[in-house]
């Protein structure tokens, strides 16, 4: 089998949010640097500031809706308090780009008193205060998260910054798993982790370079899918044993690289007494169980999910090679 290189060089992922926020948190409007007053931005010449905003948007019609939606978000800001405050900018933090810090100065420019100005502008100030501590909070979390996937893929490299895949080490996939195991008892494997193997698993995918490390991402979704999956059992009802939901639970828990040997062992069309139709029966339900108890459109639904139709995918590649394609 051929041997990959990777390396175990896990560069942060791109910024959560997109480049436009990530400038306005540096620049308060339209370029001006962090350390200036940030009031001198709401007196920019309003030439500018129109030029900008219109340039921001194509078309009227767009500029006009975008305009509308800025205007209700400052308006739900304005009237928010404190904890209010907090939730709303966390739940909209993606909609505070320039153009929103346009719109912002723009109403201050139209308050017909110093009092009403000075309102928006104590409102600007928390706002962005906020936006900063979610930012940098995302970093952290990121950081850690990155931490936690050096030390799972840790067992699989081997000196220095180069890791071979397969590993060298017969038991480096079991020392995975235990850590993957520990991690997830500790409460580190959640949304935030997830995200960033995805988000490694992409880089890698782009780096041909490093085919040894996209394997190990792959293999780290995988573990942690068969971690979860297997801390709930529906191989016994009433007493008895559901032979093809425990046929599944084998699978599940075993390596990738015996599921052909049980698939074989446990389908009719090899040795075994499940029937395809069975098998797949609960395969779907294992999935909809899975899309009822995981958060919609999260990575862990999206991970477990996927781990599930491998397995179905790979039984169905075994019983359409021995009994030809479903007609």
């Amino acid at each position: 089998m051929a041997t990959a290189t990777a390396s175990t060089s896990l560069r942060p992922p791109p910024s959560p949010f997109p480049p436009r926020l990530a400038g306005s948190l540096r620049q308060w409007c339209w370029g001006m640097p962090t350390h200036s007053s940030r009031r001198r931005a709401f007196h920019a010449h309003p030439r500018k500031r129109n030029t900008l905003l219109c340039a921001a948007v194509k078309g009227p019609e767009e500029s006009f809706k975008k305009t509308i939606e800025m205007d209700r978000l400052i308006d739900m800001l304005r009237d928010a308090n404190p904890r209010e405050l907090d939730l709303i900018v966390v739940e909209n933090i993606l909609a505070f780009s320039e153009g929103f810090w346009v719109r912002l100065a723009a109403r201050i420019d139209l308050c017909k008193s110093d009092d009403d100005k000075k309102d928006y502008e104590e409102l600007a100030e928390n706002v962005m205060n906020i936006v900063d501590r979610v930012v940098h909070k995302t970093d952290e979390k990121i950081e850690q998260s990155t931490d936690v996937l050096k030390a799972i893929i840790s067992p699989v490299m081997n000196e220095g910054e180069d890791g071979m895949w397969p590993p060298r080490n017969p038991e480096a996939l079991k020392l995975m798993e235990k850590e993957i195991s520990n991690r997830e008892k500790e409460g580190q494997l959640d949304e935030s982790f997830l995200s960033e193997v995805n988000a490694q698993l992409r880089q890698a995918k782009d780096e041909v370079d490093k085919p040894g490390l996209q394997v190990m991402l792959q293999k780290v979704l995988q573990l942690y899918a068969s971690n979860f999956l297997r801390k709930r059992s529906y191989a016994y009802k009433g007493g008895e044993v559901v032979v093809p939901e425990k046929f599944l639970e084998s699978i599940i828990e075993a390596p990738e690289n015996d599921w052909n040997r049980l698939l074989l062992d446990g389908l009719t069309v090899g040795k075994g007494d499940v029937s395809p139709e069975e098998f797949y029966a609960v395969t779907k339900k294992r999935i909809e169980r899975i899309l009822i108890r995981t958060e919609g459109g999260s990575y862990q639904q999206r991970v477990l999910v996927e781990y599930i139709k491998e397995i179905q995918a790979r039984a169905e590649e075994i019983v359409n090679r021995l009994q030809g394609p479903a007609v």
